[in-house]
Parts: C-alpha cells; structure tokens; sequence
C-alpha cells in the first residue's frame, strides 16, 4: 500500500459549541493523514478556501452531519496526482471543487441535473468519497469524514475527479474558490434556476457571499429595477456600488412593501439566500403575480413555509429551490470565470479577509455576525 500523506487540517469533532468560537474553538487544527487517491480520484494540494455559511450550519448543528468531520468545502488548489482512469485531468491542473459529485449516469445526471445526483448526494450525507471511500485518518488512526466530498480547510486532499473542474491557470486561487460555491450558486440561482430576462424586475433578499454573487448575476443579466435587501448598512452600501438600483435595510422599513413598491407591485423575480423561513415568506410576499420565488438558502430541515395556497393558482406563482445554482459545473465555471475576466462579474469584490488556516475559528466568529462577506484560508 501507498504511504499516507501527513497534512494539517480543521477537523469538527462536535456540533453545537457555542460561539463566540474564538473561545469554544470548534474546528482543531490537526495533522491528518491521507490516503493516497484510488481509482476515479485526485490528489489536489488545495490553494484556497472559502468560508461558507454552509460550513457554519455545520458548526452550530443546524445542518447536522456525520462526526468527526474534516471541514470546508469552497476551495481550489492544484492536482498533483491522478488515481487509475483519470484521463481528464493531469499533475499541475487548478481545479475548482464542486460539492456534489455527478455520476454521470443517475435519473438527474442523465436529465441534466447533476446539482441533484443520487450517488452524490448520498456520499455527501454518509461523509464518503463517490466512491464510498473515506481517505482521512486522525492521529490515532481515527477515520475521519469528508465534507460534501471535499474538505478543502487541508493543505492537500483527494476527491473524486466528478467533484473537479479545470480552470485557467491564471485565476489567482483565492479567487477561482470563491466559483465553487459562493459565484456558482448565486449567479446560477438567477441565471439557471430564475432565468432572469433583461428588463424583469429582481429583489435579492440576503447579502452575504451567495447574495451578492445573486446580485452581480441579476445586474449581468439587465434585471431592472434590481433591489437589495439585508439589515446591515455597509452590505447594503457594496450592493449599490455593485449595480443595485435600489437598497433597503429590512431592520427600518417593511421590506416586502419597499419592494412592492418599487417594482410597481411586485419582482418579477425575487430571490432569498438568507436560509430563514421567515425571509423566505417575505420574499414569496414580495413576488408580483406571475412571478417566481426562489430559494437558494437552507433552513433548519424542521423549519416549515407556508404560502396562501390559493396564490398558486390565482396569480400564477412559482416557488422554485435552487441548489448549488442548479449548476452544470463544467459548463457554467468556464463562463462563469469568462465573464469575471471580462469584468462582468466583478468576484473579486465579495472577498474581505485573508486568512490564515489557525485564524478560521475566529474568522466564523466574523461570518456570523455578518462582518465579513467572503474570507479565504490562502495556503
């Protein structure tokens, strides 16, 4: 057998520690070892990392996952071995992760739909590789879980080459991350899921790092009037200078009639990101007849909404969830990615700290309070 590979990594050990983490420290950092990539799989020494309110519901249990766990899974980094079979991929590619892996060959696959693979989805919940693998050890060879395939807060991991995407070798790595979760499933939330039309109305509810990659999606794509909504003042101020005709703070103003209010009776489109029920029910209210709600966040799985069932079919309405921006990766990173190069979809925007990989307990100690947008772990 190969020789495991020694890393440090963030290991979560335990949901549910209370914050401020600076002091709980959630996530150890730990030596791992790693086992070499099989058949199908990618040795990648990761770059960057994004920290995700994903992450962060994994954290405080509100999104519960299988213990231990070694977390993050928004990165990019450089492929320095292929397992057997791997033609599509060779040492010293940068690939950008994404956090579900396709096969290829289930229902959703074959329809298009790779965001919803059945194998994928089903190895991201038991914490394994596509293959049904785990690779992580602790120190006492302890078997640790992968997150969404990924685990990319490591100085190295393996992942299923359906979990990576090839991009230029000219993306700075702290950038190309941020296309792996935050630019994928924003921007797709309006561009695939929404399919905003140039000239429709946009309200994009939540402006953390999907939120705002929500927004510099609707303003590629000519939403007007585009409006933004979140309760901190210096969120709202970046949405302005990123193309939002119109702001409002849903801490003083009743956001649902400020936005019906100016789109004249509602969004064509109105799209939440918070994750919150609550935020949700005001995004579906604030949605004209005809037009369609859609869901990028993910709730508490015992939070409920509720619409008044008659509006469905009276006004024509859509509620639509949109996960991991209904995204084909391998066709949407590459356009993605053009269009940031084109200055477009300026990403570079949503990144607000640099981090080193001891700093990532106080860095979600910033994430929850809403302070930062986008931080990076830079290896």
């Amino acid at each position: 057998m190969t020789a495991r590979i020694k890393v440090r990594g963030a290991v979560l050990r335990e949901m549910g520690l209370p914050a401020p983490y600076a002091q709980s420290r959630p996530l150890r950092i730990e030596t791992l070892h790693l086992d070499p990539p099989g058949p199908g799989e990618l040795l990648v020494r990761v770059r960057a990392a994004g920290l995700c309110h994903s992450d962060l519901s994994v954290i405080d249990g509100s999104r519960p996952r299988v213990m231990p766990m070694v977390l993050g899974h928004e990165a990019a980094g450089e492929v320095l071995q292929c397992g057997a079979g791997v033609t599509d991929f060779a040492a010293g590619d940068q690939v950008v992760f994404s956090f579900v892996p396709s096969c290829g060959h289930c229902n959703p696959c074959a329809s298009g739909r790779p965001a919803l693979c059945e194998p994928g989805a089903a190895a991201n919940t038991a914490g394994t590789l596509l293959s049904g693998s785990r690779h992580w050890h602790g120190e006492g060879d302890d078997a640790l879980h992968h997150h969404l395939g990924v685990s990319g807060f490591t100085e190295m991991t393996v992942v299923s080459a359906r979990s990576a995407v090839k991009v230029d070798h000219d993306l700075p790595a702290e950038i190309a991350a941020l296309f792996g979760c935050a630019v994928m499933t924003g921007v797709g939330a309006v561009v695939n899921t929404a399919r905003v039309a140039a000239g429709e109305s946009a309200a994009i509810f939540g402006l953390g790092g999907v939120g705002l990659a929500a927004l510099l999606g609707a303003h590629a794509s000519g939403a007007n009037p585009l409006v933004a909504i979140d309760v901190l003042p210096a969120k709202l101020e970046l949405a302005r200078q990123l193309g939002a005709t119109h702001v409002v703070n849903a801490r003083t103003e009743d956001p649902v009639a400020a936005v019906r209010k100016i789109t004249g009776g509602g969004a064509h489109h109105a799209i939440e990101t918070v994750g919150s029920e609550l935020v949700l029910g005001q995004a579906y209210a604030a949605t004209r007849r005809g037009g369609t709600t859609v869901t990028a966040g993910l709730p508490h799985p015992q939070k409920m909404f509720s619409v008044p069932a008659v509006s469905l079919v009276a006004e024509e309405r859509t509620v639509k969830g949109s996960y991991m921006g209904s995204a084909v990766p391998s066709r949407d990173l590459p356009r993605y990615i053009a269009l940031y190069k084109a200055g477009r979809l300026p990403v570079d925007r949503l990144l607000t700290h640099r981090l080193r990989l001891e700093e990532v307990n106080e860095a979600f100690d910033r994430l929850a309070s809403g302070e930062a947008v986008r931080q990076v772990i830079v290896f």
